[in-house]
């Protein structure tokens, strides 16, 4: 018998995708003049809400992982897998809460501290249009309430 091999879609895989699909958002979002003096439009704000499903899609993957590392009794390194991406849970709350209480003002700051969590991400060719974020600020609202 000969040995499994699994080829689909791994956590890994997932993560990068996500991560990738924050670059570009971030990348678009610094694109936008406007933005540093905290106006958003629409299509803006449907991003940060974007940025937040991909950031909890990120901390999904590291729990998939990680978990997978707790079952093999490697607990050091699923914990520091965890710890090494506690940024993501936080930035996607922080982002969550700033657009749920309309205060856009602070997400500029938000977005800059997480610039250098992409940077090894390089975007030769954008992949991602509107289709992938238009909604997804009243999915998140849909959502948050659904959850309270």
């Amino acid at each position: 018998m000969s040995r499994i091999i699994q080829t689909g879609e791994t956590p890994a895989k997932r993560r990068h995708a996500h991560l990738r699909s924050c670059a570009e958002a971030l990348r678009r979002l610094a694109q936008r003049p406007d933005l540093a003096t905290g106006q958003f439009d629409d299509e803006a704000k449907d991003m940060v809400a974007f940025l937040v499903f991909n950031l909890r899609g990120i901390m999904d993957t590291i729990e998939t992982s990680a978990q997978a590392w707790d079952d093999r009794n490697y607990w050091k390194k699923a914990e520091k897998l965890r710890a090494d991406w506690r940024w993501a849970r936080f930035a996607a709350h922080d982002l969550e809460r700033f657009a749920l209480e309309n205060r856009w003002a602070a997400v500029p700051a938000k977005l800059l501290e997480l610039v250098p969590r992409f940077q090894s991400i390089t975007v030769t060719k954008e992949t991602r249009d509107s289709d992938w974020w238009v909604g997804a600020l009243r999915a998140l609202r849909k959502q948050a309430k659904t959850t309270a």
